[in-house]
């Protein structure tokens, strides 16, 4: 199997406005359905994951989204616990912070948003997907707590205190940075924010095993085996998979890639107008993507990976 090859700065600027544009678009509509057994303290805040989960605050285009992406289950697989210190990679407008911050406020645990990263006056757009989630979450900030922004990107620092985290997640974005030439990097940088024996959650389309895979994942969908290297040369130790979020009726062959299916929809290549006349029928039939959930752990005797 490959490793991923260096982009060019170039190469890099023409890939991140695309990805800031997948950002920018995160979220769909439709009503939702309480879960059972939801508890939340007195003024609506959350100590439990169902709790969080059935929270009047999450956008109902968000909440109708839970059948495909099994919230409760996913966060449970990936070992996000009351108290945690957890790390969301590019939370994007804020699917699971919506989740995670108010759970994770009221149970006395921290979350670190590692968002894009801002200082490159070029991607003026990166700065206000930033924006805008700073402002969500001062618009509440009983609700969210004290969620620390950071920054992942090509030259980013830490983006959470050295061993610090208890679990750490990458959701639905793998794609997006090996696109951009930085997916090991995300995981070194994961590997270095964690505690030993800390939980690395990855949930990403997943492509039809046993092909080759394109670098760049420019049809947004990644091989299983692919990632688990990545995540194993970066020193992590699968812990286990799951099937919390298959879809056994993705074909995967889809004219604009993933972007084809719910929730993005999309009907033309990117960068074109929408077509009127495309039909998105047999595509709404597939729901949304076929993806893995996988678990991975830095050992508990963790020694830094070897250099390559």
């Amino acid at each position: 199997m490959s490793r991923l090859q260096p982009i060019s700065p170039g190469a890099f600027a023409l890939s991140r406005r695309g990805v800031v544009a997948g950002v920018l678009g995160l979220a769909a509509c439709g009503p939702r359905s309480e879960e059972p057994g939801a508890k939340k303290k007195p003024g609506g805040r959350p100590n439990t994951l169902e709790g969080a989960v059935a929270g009047e605050w999450r956008a109902p285009a968000d909440a109708a989204r839970d059948p495909w992406r099994h919230p409760v289950e996913s966060l449970k697989f990936w070992g996000v616990s009351p108290g945690d210190t957890v790390v969301e990679f590019w939370p994007g407008a804020g699917w699971y912070t919506d989740i995670l911050a108010p759970f994770l406020a009221t149970t006395g645990g921290k979350l670190y948003a590692a968002n894009l990263q801002t200082d490159n006056p070029a991607d003026p757009a990166a700065a206000e997907v930033v924006e805008a989630y700073r402002q969500k979450l001062q618009s509440r900030p009983r609700l969210y707590g004290r969620v620390e922004i950071t920054a992942f990107g090509p030259t980013s620092g830490p983006v959470a205190p050295a061993g610090s985290a208890d679990v750490v997640l990458f959701l639905r974005n793998l794609h997006n940075w090996m696109a951009a030439g930085i997916a090991e990097k995300a995981f070194a940088d994961a590997y270095a924010a964690l505690k030993p024996g800390g939980y690395l959650g990855v949930e990403e389309h997943r492509a039809e095993p046993g092909g080759v895979q394109d670098a760049l994942a420019e049809s947004g969908y990644v091989q299983q085996a692919y990632v688990i290297r990545l995540a194993q040369e970066a020193g992590f130790v699968l812990e286990e998979a799951s099937e919390i979020n298959a879809n056994p009726k993705d074909t995967r062959d889809h004219p604009f890639g993933v972007w084809t299916l719910p929730p993005v929809r999309r009907s033309s290549p990117r960068g074109e107008p929408d077509d009127p006349a495309f039909d998105h029928a047999k595509y709404d039939a597939i729901g949304e993507s076929d993806r893995m959930t996988l678990r991975f752990v830095k050992p508990a005797a963790a020694a830094a990976p070897a250099a390559k």
